[in-house]
């Protein structure tokens, strides 16, 4: 029987070395591997030849990886069975980054660029029996350094500037949240694929129109321009049923097509958590010959959905919305930023991604957003975020660089778009695909040629070359080979506005911690249209702490050499420290000040979602319409920005995130007047104490509430005030509840009078008495 199309992973047998001998392994001594995939630093720390570089200050024993060459080698058999079949190649799904392949002795590749799949036509250089196959890495680095002097260094945030030239995960550099670890190896899987004729384009295009009307288009061409047959294209609902089939479709030579069309109802929608359910289907498509048999069978997964960003006018403000809208529904987007949750990613299991990802959900997360300084994710990733419903912001890997254009770098980085597009456009949860992440903004900081008004002139003879990619080369690209909304940054305001216009696209609210260092008590004028990013930083949990010290006494205080290694933003003790002073009389022993920089955390972050979520008032007043905070997780035991830490370990801040993004909310907001008797003194006048209380809906229904609000005195505990009132609140908005002076707060009127310590509680209850949402403030 001929060999259709067979697929066999090349993951036994693998050795490494490190080429001319050193620190990793004597000059041509071959050690097995743990695991396949796997790069260098895993396999290392596995056999005990280098210290855990999680711990102390093993980090920099470690470098020396980063600047050595490696090679791993396997031997697999080849049967005359897969040699009956027309085509051979080895797939290599991922490289980390430059190499050479040889097959017994033949180069058959050189790679520059760790998130391609390479394919290689191998039939030649196979033999029947033992094959031996070889790949050797140069240091990436190295060749790093190479490719800046050849053209030109650039400026950047974070890290060597030489990543700028170099297509690998740019946080493996180091970042001001993670180490100088750069990985090398085959990360991704690599298998011999035989076949006669495959499908190597498939598409497929769900599009739902505003009356829920579905165009279902599948495109698919076969490897070979020649290959003669049929197809046939079936949809298959969640529970297996078809639910749509065409078959006896003619291949033609180029793009064969299977057109579906759907009236309202007759395919269940897919919404993100909160609003509906996730129904996913199969699309399938089998390839036959002239004699029925099955040459090619691929089957993807989608949903059906309708997504828009809207950018529309505000009733009473400047500007425009920056929202999305699922199925003419308006969003209000809470969630997180992602980075890579390991310095080395191949020890991501499936099991960890879904934990990370259902922390999302439980935490009422409706939204991921990709880090463009990573990786483009693993398949697992995306897949479980249709499976929950997590909308995915996803960058392209730029990140805080004043990237290069020139040719080969362009070319690249066109084959790079282009295949990690195909990829991940059938996902439901794509919902954006952004240029960059912070390169508009660096390229402002350092008054690069950056004319928003300028449209036409040639970007790659100016200073910020990149501006050709984000603008000419990935939206093409995005709009040829998917419908998924393309931002050519992030932050990035567009209407030749610069990205710090809160009025206008998405904003980086970094003046809180970074920049002016505002008050975190004024989330409610540092607000934009879509906060893509703000955050506060915080210890993780104190056992995340005494891994790293190694539990080692001497270093487990706050200043010490190695709590500071694992901390790695600038100045990071002096902003700590004054966000603490604001705020807090604390103490300075390793468990108070973990425990006091995570409810500082928590506090901050919880008052951003609080006031921002106050925001999304109804329609014309979507005044921010989404707030992904800086970050999720990390990618080592280090004190950075996360919520969570390496080890899954969730901060205070987690739970009262998680608390803002319920359903239900109340918000309290405390402010103090002065009223001057007249304009010709500052001696007379008077401070008067006020309060403004909202509650939230996320929901698509009004909902009718109970109010209950208590005020205290901490220094006069006879003394409280209660009172209660019904209250509606407005679907999918916010609804302003009350407003009113202080209770128990006296007018002053000197400076010299100290206000009593008034502390307000609210709560919204259900019609049973079920508490919906509460708020405290002091």
């Amino acid at each position: 029987m001929d060999n259709n199309n067979t697929t066999r992973l090349l993951n036994k047998d693998w050795t490494f070395t490190q080429i001319g001998g050193g620190q990793g392994t004597e000059d041509n001594e071959w050690l097995k591997t743990s695991t396949f995939p796997t790069t260098v630093h895993v396999e290392l720390l596995h056999l005990k030849r280098i210290p855990d570089p999680f711990v102390g200050l093993h980090e920099w024993d470690v470098q020396w990886i980063g600047e050595a060459g490696w090679a791993f080698k396997t031997s697999f058999e080849a049967t005359e069975w897969e040699f009956s079949g027309i085509n051979i190649d080895l797939v290599f799904d991922g490289l980390d980054t430059f190499s050479v392949v040889s097959l017994n002795g033949h180069k058959i590749l050189e790679t520059e660029n760790q998130f391609l799949t390479y394919r290689v036509s191998v039939k030649k250089q196979l033999t029947i029996g033992t094959n031996e196959l070889v790949i050797t890495f140069p240091s990436t680095f190295l060749k790093g350094k190479d490719l800046e002097k050849k053209d030109a260094q650039y400026h950047c945030w974070n890290g060597d500037p030489s990543r700028l030239h170099v297509r690998k995960a740019q946080y493996n550099y180091g970042w001001d949240w993670g180490p100088v670890l750069l990985t090398v190896g085959p990360w991704r899987p690599i298998y011999l694929h035989t076949y006669h004729t495959r499908i190597s384009n498939l598409h497929i295009s769900a599009q739902v129109d505003e009356d829920f009307e579905t165009d279902l288009i599948v495109r698919f061409a076969p490897s070979s321009p020649s290959a003669s047959g049929t197809a046939e294209v079936l949809l298959k609902d969640p529970s297996g049923s078809i639910v749509a089939r065409q078959g006896n479709v003619r291949i033609s030579p180029g793009v064969t097509q299977a057109f579906f069309h759907f009236e309202k109802g007759a395919v269940k929608l897919w919404y993100p958590i909160g609003y509906g359910e996730q129904p996913l289907y199969d699309v399938q498509v089998k390839v036959f010959n002239d004699q029925r048999q099955v040459l090619d069978n691929q089957v993807q997964k989608i949903g059906f959905r309708r997504v828009r960003v809207v950018e529309d006018k505000l009733v009473d403000q400047a500007g425009l919305t920056w929202l999305f809208e699922i199925n003419n529904i308006r969003i209000f987007c809470g969630g997180s930023n992602w980075i890579p949750a390991d310095s080395f990613v191949t020890t991501i299991t499936p099991e960890r991604y879904r934990a990370w990802l259902q922390l999302l959900k439980d935490g009422n997360q409706n939204m991921v957003r990709v880090w463009g300084g990573g990786i483009y994710e693993n398949d697992i990733f995306y897949e479980i975020c249709d499976e929950l419903g997590i909308l995915v912001w996803q960058d392209f890997m730029f990140s805080c660089g004043q990237y290069p254009a020139y040719d080969a770098f362009l070319a690249n980085v066109k084959v790079e778009a282009e295949q990690n597009v195909k990829r991940l456009r059938h996902h439901p949860s794509i919902v954006i695909l952004s240029g960059n992440n912070e390169d508009y903004q660096i390229a402002e900081s350092l008054k690069l040629d950056l004319d928003y008004d300028d449209e036409e002139s040639d970007f790659r003879g100016t200073n910020f070359p990149a501006r050709h990619i984000y603008e000419r080369v990935l939206p093409a690209i995005v709009k040829e080979h998917s419908d998924i909304y393309y931002h050519r940054g992030s932050p990035y305001s567009g209407h030749k506005k610069a990205t710090t216009d809160p009025t206008y696209g998405d904003l980086h609210q970094w003046n809180v911690w970074h920049g002016s260092q505002e008050s975190w008590h004024s989330w409610n004028i540092l607000a934009g249209r879509f906060v893509s990013e703000f955050g506060m930083q915080a210890y993780p949990n104190i056992r995340t702490v005494d891994y790293w010290t190694g539990k080692k006494v001497s270093e487990r205080y706050p200043q010490s050499r190695t709590v500071g290694n694992h901390n790695k933003a600038a100045g990071f003790e002096r902003r700590l420290e004054l966000y603490l002073i604001e705020n807090f009389k604390h103490a300075f022993d390793m468990e108070s000040y973990v425990y006091y920089t995570q409810i500082m955390q928590a506090e901050t972050l919880a008052a951003a979602y609080r006031v921002w979520r106050r925001n999304w008032a109804g329609p014309g007043r979507e005044y921010t319409a989404g707030a992904l905070v800086w970050q999720i997780n990390d990618c080592w035991p280090v004190t950075s920005w996360s919520i969570v830490d390496y080890f899954l370990r969730p901060k205070p801040a987690y739970f009262a995130i998680a608390r803002e993004l319920r359903p239900y909310t109340v918000g309290i907001m405390r402010k103090h007047r002065k009223d001057y008797a007249n304009k010709r003194t500052l001696a007379h006048f008077t401070i008067t104490s006020q309060l403004e209380i909202w509650g939230t809906n996320s929901t698509l229904e009004k909902k009718n509430a109970k109010l209950q609000v208590t005020s205290f005195d901490l220094e006069q505990p006879d003394w409280s005030d209660r009172w209660e009132m019904n209250v509606t609140l407005a679907p999918n908005a916010s609804t302003e509840l009350w407003k009113g002076e202080l209770p128990g707060q006296p007018v002053r009127t000197r400076e010299s009078e100290v206000p009593k310590s008034i502390v307000v509680s609210t709560r919204l209850l259900d019609e049973d008495d079920t508490i919906m949402g509460r708020c405290s403030n002091w």
